[in-house]
């Protein structure tokens, strides 16, 4: 019996495969929609940049946070090698509390968000930058001066003649 169940799936798994599976369907309708990030306010693009920021900073600030919590840890019990941080830690080494883990953690997550309001702000700081720059452009089509092909002033036809030769 489970022989036959398992040629079944077995069977049945393979005409999935091979009949195309989940590419069969058509995605004509995911392409046909343009997605355009003009579409959304301002204030939401900066949130969202502040949040893939602070997400992406906070294992970084847990690993800083733990660190530095260690060796304060280390400095007020003596400089005892049981205490050390990480990289220097005893075999016999004492670990943190439920208290302090939930004490790095909060740390962790001031300072990612600390790092993504630091990001925040040089955004602004360019993106007022760039307005003040744009302001202070004259209004109307900017005008492109080249300097000229020839300094006689004649310009070789498209026919391939050749300028006259000044001696």
């Amino acid at each position: 019996m489970k022989k036959s169940r398992s040629i079944i799936f077995f069977f049945l798994l393979l005409s999935f495969v091979f009949s195309g599976g989940l590419q069969a369907q058509s995605f004509d309708s995911m392409t046909s929609s343009h997605f355009d990030m003009s579409e959304f306010p301002l204030w939401s693009r900066d949130l969202r940049r502040a949040e893939i920021i602070a997400f992406g900073a906070f294992p970084f600030m847990y690993f800083f946070a733990n660190f530095g919590y260690d060796t304060y840890r280390w400095s007020n019990n003596g400089w005892d090698t049981r205490y050390a941080p990480w990289p220097i830690t005893a075999a016999a080494a004492v670990g943190q509390t439920k208290e302090e883990k939930i004490a790095t953690l909060f740390i962790a997550a001031g300072g990612a968000i600390v790092v993504a309001l630091v990001d925040h702000g040089i955004m602004r700081y360019k993106r007022n930058r760039l307005a003040r720059e744009s302001a202070n452009q004259p209004d109307g089509n900017q005008i492109i001066i080249r300097k000229p092909l020839f300094d006689d002033g004649l310009e070789s036809s498209a026919e391939g003649t050749e300028l006259p030769q000044t001696e």
